[in-house]
């Protein structure tokens, strides 16, 4: 088992940003593909970014890419997620997985079988 704790979040105003941070305890944080969804009102949840165990590819939304950045540091078995430029969309509820998968046929991020509860975005206008 792999227990993650969200952190991070708040409200914040258009344009500003906020750095979510993800810790895990349990297994070995380091063999995990780690990543990050969210989940706004009356929506489902999609696909934010996602790191490999090493740290040396990272994969993003097309809505995200170029404003967010992933990271992940081994030694303190923590994900990151800086957020800039922060749009009223962004607000959701952002959830951190581990061990996601990428489906070839979908084209998709799945987040596997750890997850955290969440931390809250909200961008106000």
């Amino acid at each position: 088992q792999v227990q993650l704790v969200e952190s991070g979040g708040g409200l914040v105003q258009a344009g500003g940003s906020l750095r979510l941070s993800c810790t895990a305890s349990g297994r070995t944080f380091s063999n995990y593909t780690m990543g990050w969804f969210r989940q706004a009102p009356g929506k489902e949840r999609e696909f934010v970014a996602a790191i490999s165990w090493s740290g040396g590819t990272t994969y993003y939304a097309d809505s995200v890419k170029g404003r967010f950045t992933i990271s992940r540091d081994n030694a303190k078995n923590t994900a990151y997620l800086q957020t800039n430029s922060l749009k009223p969309e962004d607000t959701a509820v952002y959830y951190c997985a581990a061990d996601l998968t990428f489906d070839l046929v979908s084209k998709s991020w799945y987040p596997g079988p750890f997850g955290g509860q969440g931390t809250q975005v909200t961008v106000s206008s």
